[in-house]
């Protein structure tokens, strides 16, 4: 009776010891498995936010806004990309300018012949660029060219100065180097017609990210202060697929809050500061 006892305690303990080491692997893979689900998360796998010189590194002895000089600093700090802005003149030349109006003149870039300002000066010496001009500069530098088609006075004309800018992107042969952005979107729509597999932006923050997917738009560009006011537009494009870009920011604690928030891209003034402040964030 007793033997029979012992041996009965011991299969108890044995199968109580089974179960255990059983509960244990299945424990450990729960934690394994879960700690693998987490490793492959968002949390773990953040790119950090690309940086987008604004109207390329100008802010700096020797340059100026849209300059040449300013691009190739700006390849030279090593952000992702430096904006640029194009308008069409009457003539159809695309040149490198922000503003319509010629900063001292009442001369409208888009109203005259090129040969009317092709003897402007940037503040640095530059003679105002053509898009060849700049093309041809970028074409020997490894940063991407974010290109701004300004708005123009009509639908028809907007679609224009969209296809002559594609054409002169091709003749450069960098098609896979420049991203575009807009605030019209009749030219929008028309970059994406023309280069469906490009990187096509919208500026103007009045379309939903559901709209901006419908025309066919692969990244929200907004100002700052649209994205603070619909912050669903961030969680919504990420839903869409749609890259989330905003700029201009240029203060730091406004970036890391819009970065904590799921941005991709920022258009900057400061590319310098903006890109140390990237580097000692923990990715």
């Amino acid at each position: 009776m007793k033997n029979r006892v012992r041996t009965t305690h011991k299969k108890i303990i044995f199968v109580l010891f089974i179960l255990s080491f059983c509960g244990c692997l299945s424990n450990r893979d729960m934690f394994e498995n879960g700690f693998s689900r987490i490793a492959s998360s968002s949390i773990f796998d953040v790119t950090p936010p690309r940086i987008i010189a604004h109207r390329g590194f100008w802010n700096f002895e020797g340059s100026a806004e849209n300059s040449i000089k300013s691009l190739q600093l700006a390849a030279e700090l090593e952000v992702y990309g430096s904006e640029f802005d194009v308008h069409l003149t009457a003539d159809n030349i695309p040149v490198i300018y922000h503003d319509n109006i010629i900063k001292g003149t009442n001369i409208n870039i888009q109203q005259v012949t090129y040969n009317t300002i092709k003897d402007t000066i940037l503040p640095n010496g530059e003679k105002l660029p053509t898009l060849d001009a700049y093309l041809e500069a970028g074409k020997t530098m490894s940063i991407q060219l974010i290109l701004e088609l300004k708005s123009h006075e009509t639908p028809e004309r907007n679609r224009e100065a969209a296809r002559i800018v594609v054409e002169k992107v091709k003749i450069f042969g960098l098609e896979d180097r420049v991203d575009y952005i807009t605030f019209s979107l009749e030219a929008g729509k028309e970059l994406i017609r023309l280069q469906p597999d490009n990187n096509v932006g919208y500026l103007n923050g009045d379309l939903s990210p559901v709209e901006l997917k419908e025309y066919g738009f692969s990244t929200l560009s907004y100002y700052f202060d649209t994205i603070l006011s619909h912050p669903e537009y961030l969680v919504e494009a990420g839903e869409l697929g749609i890259n989330k870009a905003v700029w201009t920011v240029n203060d730091i604690s406004l970036m890391e809050r819009l970065i904590n928030q799921g941005v991709n891209f920022i258009t900057t003034d400061i590319p310098l500061q903006a890109k140390e402040y990237i580097e000692q964030r923990l990715y």
